[in-house]
């Protein structure tokens, strides 16, 4: 099942590249944003439930594809991008094993506890 799991991850970040490629930016652009969702580790700084909360905000799948359906609706494609980059770090990070987190730590994701071998 993690096969099938990490080949949907790899599709999805397929589908983001091709959405990204619709669009009037350069390539390194691409680059250049795609780790800024792990700004969403900062929260882990003042506590677990913090982190947690703010980790899973930059890292939900479903808040990256409203927010480019919202830069659809209103034409405007830096909203378009930020969803993008929001979706595409989402699937290669769960690619990696990294899921929505727990308020448990860090390590406590949807997808199991990092590090730990299923």
């Amino acid at each position: 099942m993690k096969t099938t799991l990490q080949l949907e991850e790899i599709a999805m970040l397929g589908l983001g590249v091709y959405l990204f490629g619709l669009l009037p930016y350069s390539w390194w652009l691409f680059l250049a944003l795609f780790l800024v969702p792990d700004i969403g580790m900062l929260g882990y700084i003042i506590n677990n439930k913090i982190g947690a909360f703010t980790y899973n905000i930059f890292h939900h799948k479903g808040i990256a594809v409203l927010i480019y359906l919202t830069g659809i609706y209103f034409s405007n494609e830096l909203v378009q991008l930020s969803g993008i980059i929001l979706f595409s770090h989402a699937a290669f990070d769960r690619v990696l094993g990294y899921g929505l987190k727990y308020e448990k730590g860090f390590k406590f994701t949807h997808l199991g506890e990092i590090g730990k071998k299923n």
